[in-house]
């Protein structure tokens, strides 16, 4: 069987901002079982779950930010109000993955967090982007992630923005086996500043990156930062190649 497919909701922000609940309800009636939220326009995480949970879409993780310090609580609040256990660590900038020592720090910092997210009966994954998977110093940023994170800490592997940083995204994937069980799925021309494309339509090698996680993906997650098309048709095509293709399960 398929994997299942699911939508990062952050791929429709825009839209959400206008009607969260009409938008949450075309992506179940486009037939993804599942999505990731990363911010809740004009609802709250309770009343959005109970609309998932109407739709029969499972939340499959969320992006929220770390749970230290004067997040802490209002993060885990919304992880019991989503009923959801995977929490992701979706981005930390940049400029702080400029040195060895900086990444060291980063991962003290996540794993710090894990503590939090263990305690709470939560399980931290990392999503990474395209700086994570630049040299630095002769390494990369998940080079330390590997031998540096916790082993408890998952990996989000966004396939996109490893491939855009010249790396093969396939590889990695195969590479990184049970401790990769969401991988982001996008496509487009694999080029930083360049708007993507609906899955399919661009220079990804979906069915190399599908096949090389197997059987140890639990969710396929369609992410598109931003398109050069309309964005509700996109991701409705995405989802209509991973299944059509059986790269994926999907509702219809």
């Amino acid at each position: 069987m398929a994997t299942p497919i699911a939508l990062q909701l952050y791929s429709v922000r825009e839209a959400m901002e206008r009607d969260f609940a009409g938008v949450v309800r075309s992506v179940a009636n486009m037939g993804y079982l599942g999505v990731e939220t990363a911010s809740f326009p004009g609802t709250t995480p309770k009343a959005a779950a109970q609309l998932f949970g109407e739709l029969g879409l499972e939340v499959t993780s969320a992006h929220l930010p770390l749970p230290l310090g004067e997040k802490q609580q209002e993060v885990l609040d919304t992880m019991g109000d989503l009923g959801c256990e995977r929490l992701i660590s979706a981005y930390l900038s940049p400029e702080s993955y400029g040195t060895v020592e900086q990444i060291k720090r980063n991962c003290d910092l996540l794993n710090e967090a894990n503590s939090v997210a263990k305690a709470h009966g939560l399980t931290l994954g990392v999503h990474n982007h395209w700086w994570e998977f630049e040299a630095v110093e002769g390494r990369t940023g998940y080079d330390i992630w590997r031998e540096r994170l916790d082993p408890e800490i998952f990996f989000e592997l966004d396939t996109y923005w490893i491939q855009t940083a010249g790396v093969d995204a396939a590889e990695v994937v195969r590479q990184a086996g049970s401790r990769a069980p969401l991988l982001h799925i996008k496509d487009g021309p694999t080029m930083r500043d360049e708007a993507m494309v609906a899955v399919g339509d661009g220079r990804m090698d979906i069915t190399a990156v599908v096949g090389a996680a197997g059987d140890n993906v639990e969710w396929l997650i369609v992410e598109l930062d931003r398109c050069a098309t309309d964005m509700m048709g996109a991701v409705e095509k995405s989802y209509a190649y991973m299944v059509g293709a059986k790269l994926a399960e999907g509702g219809k």
